[in-house]
């Protein structure tokens, strides 16, 4: 149920899920089927392979494992989920650096 404001804004439930469905996403490096896993590094398990040409959500970042991919050579990976992590040097983030808070 939709509820419209005089001013024309959207309120309660719709105005919520605005902001869940305006998360930013971020290409994977062209051509790659990366690998998930488990934990911030690559001793934890593999628990899904994302395809070619997918995006991800970065919902926080957290230092593990060194890699070295298509976007260089870092040791920060994203959260991408819950239990959820990728390489960082696999994201095209457009930074060398954090973008996203750190994992808590």
């Amino acid at each position: 149920m939709s509820v419209e404001h005089m001013d024309g804004t959207a309120g309660g439930i719709e105005a919520q899920a605005l902001t869940t469905t305006s998360l930013r996403t971020y290409a994977i490096a062209p051509g790659v089927r990366l690998n998930v896993r488990s934990g911030p590094g690559t001793n934890y398990t593999i628990v899904r392979v994302l395809p070619e040409g997918s995006r991800v959500v970065i919902y926080c970042q957290t230092p593990g494992t060194t890699v070295t991919g298509p976007y260089g050579t870092s040791n920060i990976w994203d959260n991408i989920g819950n239990g959820e992590f990728v390489s960082d040097a696999y994201v095209n983030t457009g930074s060398d650096g954090y973008v996203a808070s750190r994992c808590g």
